[in-house]
């Protein structure tokens, strides 16, 4: 039986350490992951943080919900939130961290106990969000897929496996693919 978003988000608060998501009224655990999913997520928020200007994105691993219209919950494994979302948070003390606003960036970094899942239902339902820029990146492949916004509403989808990638919506920041993926370019 479907639970609703008020037992989810009881339940999400309760059990921070669950990393619940709610998936078409089903509570939904994240998967542990591996070594190289953590380490390539590790390296990215680093590179993020010191690229970006902390009065204007807060960046977070597993942590912000995005609400997906249809009632759904996703934790992505790597979001840039403009800080503005956050500080109006504050102003409800308590109040659960979810955002419905799309959001500059989101990333999601394959692994085989939630790859398949991944692409099939997160990746589209955050383009259903409008988010403006979504990654998957595959640290076996060490390829990054990015998917980018577009004025009528469509996303361009590229792939590639080395040298630097720039996020439209973010500007001055550029992510070494080598770096990332812990070699040289």
């Amino acid at each position: 039986m479907p639970i609703s978003e008020q037992t989810y988000e009881r339940v999400a608060l309760e059990d921070p350490d669950g990393q619940w998501e709610l998936v078409c009224g089903r509570l939904r655990s994240k998967s542990l992951m591996t070594t190289e999913h953590y380490d390539v997520m590790r390296r990215l928020v680093r590179r993020l943080n010191f690229q970006l200007d902390e009065s204007e994105y807060f960046v977070d691993k597993d942590g912000p919900r995005l609400r997906i219209s249809t009632g759904s919950y996703y934790l992505p494994d790597v979001c840039v939130i403009p800080r503005a979302l956050v500080r109006r948070s504050l102003e409800t003390p308590g109040r659960f961290e979810v955002y419905e606003e799309p959001m500059p960036l989101v990333v999601e970094v394959w692994s085989p106990s939630a790859g398949d899942y991944d692409v099939e239902q997160k990746l589209r339902e955050y383009q259903w969000r409008g988010d403006q820029e979504i990654w998957r990146i595959h640290p076996y492949e060490r390829r990054l897929t990015r998917w980018q916004h577009q004025p009528d509403g469509s996303y361009s989808e590229s792939s590639q496996r080395g040298g630097t990638v720039q996020p439209a919506t973010l500007p001055n920041v550029s992510i070494d693919l080598g770096n990332l993926f812990g070699h040289e370019s």
